[in-house]
């Protein structure tokens, strides 16, 4: 029964991340082709700025409230009220906060237009934080899938829409408000039918929240900064044109990090009670996260180095975005550290060591800063691929150290194995569909196929053989 809830789970997350990557992927897509580079430039910056300031007006309470919630579920009533009392006024400060930065640094008049009306979305997206921590806490995530996919794609419709209108990246903005307030609505209706809400303002839980949420807010404030440190230093040392090259390589990222979020955010709350069954147990599920997203990332990156510059103009349909095809290539070189990365960060707030966690974004981001403002400075796009490399590296070593040090050791090579297998077999797939110089259509369909039979056949394999899988259903049955 419990794997059956996390394999729900996982595949309802999955399912809310990958509408929201593929949504966030065609709309950019879309962008770069009727509007170009400039104005996509303008998109991804006011999105950063977004991300970064709900984030900081979130002050970390979706994770917190995610893991105390997972232990006293009796306290959710309280939660839903007084804390949306607490994130709406944070969200206000957090609002007043952007369009105070915005306003002070040296952008044109009708890209800090854009950062205001798209910060307008901090609100609504900030608020449903609160709701979908509740979700997440009673393993009900199918519900998160509910009340936003559908909204996703409508958006997307809308946006394609109004740019077909010929209207610019203004209204996209506006539309994106607009879809968020309506997922909130949505998801306090659902919430509001299994939970009776306590109308009462607690203030000594508001305080004694803002007093336990301080780590989280400091991590999840300067990571979100670090995850957005190139695109400003590049908004600030280079322009919007440059900010739309470098944003169109890190989208065509976006499809492994869907399903690696997605996959550890759904081991979250079994993680959370793991710590009270011992290490072995939290070592062998987090060995088998890392070993799963290797399997996937590390093809997925190999197929990027083969045929990167071929999917950039598939993607695109512009030849100007064929300049990033070696920014695409140093990018997708991080994937094996983030892979380990996310999954021990989320290890250790499992085990309450977030504070480890708060260590290593300070010193990526002040690393990372470092670097960007040297390489960015030299190279331009080229620098901002270097200084992400860096950070990765900086944020894979910390994390794996304090593991080590704190909890125990990973089974390095039971988790490489499986991926080096499947990645030395997709190798060879490569080789001969570049031999062949097919159309780039048919080489992605043949790629996805071969992974695919590879993926299904290991599993097989891992599960004791088809005649082994064929007796356990008809048992069950």
């Amino acid at each position: 029964m419990g794997q059956t809830k996390v394999l729900i789970n996982s595949l309802s997350l999955l399912i809310n991340r990958l509408a929201q990557g593929v949504t966030t992927f065609v709309l950019s897509a879309a962008i770069a082709r009727n509007l170009g580079a400039y104005a996509l430039g303008q998109y991804l910056l006011a999105i950063s700025y977004y991300y970064i300031f709900v984030n900081l007006a979130s002050q970390g309470l979706k994770t917190l409230f995610t893991r105390e919630l997972s232990r006293s579920p009796e306290e959710t009533p309280v939660y839903l009220v007084s804390g949306t009392l607490l994130q709406l006024i944070l969200s206000f400060i957090g609002y007043l906060g952007l369009v105070v930065w915005v306003f002070l640094l040296p952008y044109s008049a009708d890209t800090s237009i854009v950062c205001y009306v798209m910060g307008l979305a901090i609100l609504p997206f900030a608020l449903s934080n609160i709701t979908e921590a509740i979700f997440q806490a009673q393993e009900k995530m199918h519900l998160i899938t509910i009340s936003t996919v559908p909204i996703y794609i409508m958006r997307l419709l809308v946006m394609l829409w109004v740019m077909q209108m010929r209207y610019g990246v203004v209204h996209i903005a506006g539309i994106l408000v607009i879809s968020e307030l309506l997922i909130t609505i949505i998801q306090w209706i659902l919430l509001t039918r299994m939970i009776q809400p306590q109308w009462q303002i607690r203030r000594d839980f508001i305080f004694n929240t803002i007093k336990a949420a301080r780590t989280f807010f400091a991590l999840e404030g300067v990571g979100i900064i670090a995850g957005k440190l190139d695109v400003l230093i590049l908004s600030l040392l280079g322009n919007e044109f440059l900010i739309g090259l470098y944003g169109a390589v890190t989208q065509l990222m976006q499809p492994f990090y869907i399903v690696a979020n997605s996959a550890n955010m759904a081991a979250f709350p079994r993680m959370s009670k793991a710590v009270y069954l011992g290490k072995e147990e939290q070592r062998e599920s987090t060995e088998n996260i890392i070993e799963l997203l290797l399997c996937m990332g590390l093809p997925f990156a190999l197929g990027l180095w083969f045929f990167g510059k071929d999917l950039l103009l598939f993607v695109y349909k512009d030849q100007s975005f064929l300049q990033a095809d070696t920014i695409l290539h140093l990018i997708s070189l991080g994937i094996i550290a983030g892979t380990f990365s996310k999954a021990l960060s989320y290890l250790l707030i499992a085990n309450g060591l977030e504070k480890f966690n708060l260590l290593e974004v300070a010193l990526t981001s002040t690393v990372g800063g470092l670097a960007g403002i040297v390489f960015i400075s030299q190279y331009k796009l080229l620098g901002a691929a270097l200084m992400g490399l860096v950070m990765s590296l900086v944020n894979f070593s910390l994390y794996m150290y304090v593991t080590y040090r704190r909890l125990f050791s990973l089974r390095l090579w039971n988790v490489l194995r499986r991926p080096l297998l499947i990645t030395f077999l997709m190798l060879i797939v490569f080789l001969l569909l570049e031999k062949l110089n097919l159309d780039f259509l048919v080489i992605l369909i043949t790629s996805i196929c071969a992974y695919g039979l590879l993926m299904g056949s290991m599993t097989v394999q891992q599960l004791g053989g088809i005649h082994k899988i064929r007796q356990k259903i008809f048992k069950e049955g």
